[in-house]
């Protein structure tokens, strides 16, 4: 299977990696970035290409003659990728955060009998697959909270938090209205809002506010009850608040010493540096998704705990892992025929096909990303 990765970023690395590791793949990685394609030179399997990827023309050209594409490209670009991916007629897996919704593009998937995959991270991603196979396997589902967040492992002032994302895409958490849903009907928050604080064993007290990331499923679900909150060390959502609200992340270009800029990409650019980790820096992924219902005629409350770690033995992040293997697990689904239906496929979709479903919860097992899943009676 002939597969190409557009975006070698942090988090393409970790996924061209693991799919190199598998010896039925021929693997190809894409990006215009010459140092960040450098860092996969000398790896077994890999083929690199440089390109620009934010032109529709060479994704096009990039993709032709290859079985499956992963998407892995900022979120800025994201939506344009995918469309041009789809129109090439390629099977894909994405996880790019992009702003656009990403059902425009299914009549023309279903046209061009492609399998397009979206959201296909830790969360959306994993998180949206656990609530699909609730909603298969349950009588009912009433209610559906998801916390989740990377963290750099030693907090270091002032904002205690590294990325292996672009700024650009981390940045979208912060701005973007964040949608909610309560007692059936879809509400509007604003981002960085509604502060609340949780202790969670092994990590001690974080934070948690609203962002946007239910995304397909406030189209896909009928769950009457549905958050999502993003975690970071308590202190963080004012201080992005304070830099929001005096618009460091405004869009709207202003003319500063007779140059025309966004506020937003100078935000970003240096952002970028104080985000970036350290080399070998660790990390940690923390997630924790609340499905409450009845099974079996009983009121129940399980509870998925996900505390991952930086994985030192390969040098790979804890969110580059998080993510990138629950995706390159959505790549081996398709590649097995798991999922064979055309179209724009959320991750709930595969969350709610049981054979899809445990196969990616064996693949992130064996790789180490592992759920602790709890029951208790729920009132």
């Amino acid at each position: 299977m002939r597969i190409v990765v557009l975006g070698a970023g942090r988090v393409g690395n970790a996924i061209a990696r693991d799919l190199a590791e598998h010896r039925g793949f021929e693997v190809t990685v894409a990006d215009r970035s010459r140092d960040a394609l450098g860092r996969l030179a000398g790896v077994a399997g890999l083929r690199v290409v440089e390109v620009d990827v934010s032109r529709a023309e060479v994704v096009a050209e990039t993709v032709a003659g290859h079985d499956l594409v992963v998407g892995a490209v900022p979120g800025p670009i994201g939506f344009a990728t995918l469309r041009s991916v789809i129109e090439a007629g390629v099977n894909t897996v994405d996880i790019s955060f992009f702003e656009e919704d990403p059902f425009e593009l299914h009549k023309l998937a279903a046209s061009r009998n492609v399998v397009a995959v979206v959201d296909c991270g830790v969360a959306p991603g994993l998180s949206s697959m656990i609530l699909g196979h609730c909603e298969a396997t349950w009588d009912t589902v009433e209610s559906f909270s998801c916390w989740v967040g990377g963290l750099p492992t030693v907090r270091h002032w002032p904002y205690e938090y590294r990325s292996v994302f672009s700024p650009i895409d981390v940045i979208a958490e912060y701005t973007r209205p964040a949608r909610l849903v309560a007692n059936g009907r879809v509400v509007t928050r604003p981002a960085l809002s509604e502060v609340e604080l949780l202790d969670l064993p092994g990590v001690g007290t974080l934070e948690a506010f609203n962002t946007d990331g239910l995304r397909t499923l406030l189209r896909t679900s009928t769950v009457p009850t549905m958050k999502e909150k993003t975690m970071r060390y308590p202190g963080h959502a004012e201080m992005m608040r304070m830099l929001r609200d005096s618009g460091f992340f405004g869009e709207q270009p202003l003319e500063v010493a007779g140059v025309r800029l966004r506020p937003l990409d100078l935000t970003a650019r240096l952002l970028s540096d104080a985000w970036q980790p350290s080399e070998g820096e660790e990390d940690m992924t923390v997630m924790r998704v609340e499905v409450e219902g009845t099974l079996g005629g009983a009121a129940v409350r399980h509870r998925w705990d996900l505390v991952d770690r930086y994985d030192r033995s390969r040098g790979v992040s804890s969110m580059a892992r998080t993510t990138g293997y629950t995706c390159t697990a959505a790549v081996h689904a398709l590649a097995a025929g798991l999922h064979r239906r055309p179209g724009v496929v959320p991750p709930e979709d595969l969350g709610r096909n049981q054979a899809c479903f445990d196969a990616v919860i064996a693949y992130l097992a064996a790789r180490g990303v592992m759920l602790r899943h709890s029951v208790e009676e729920a009132s």
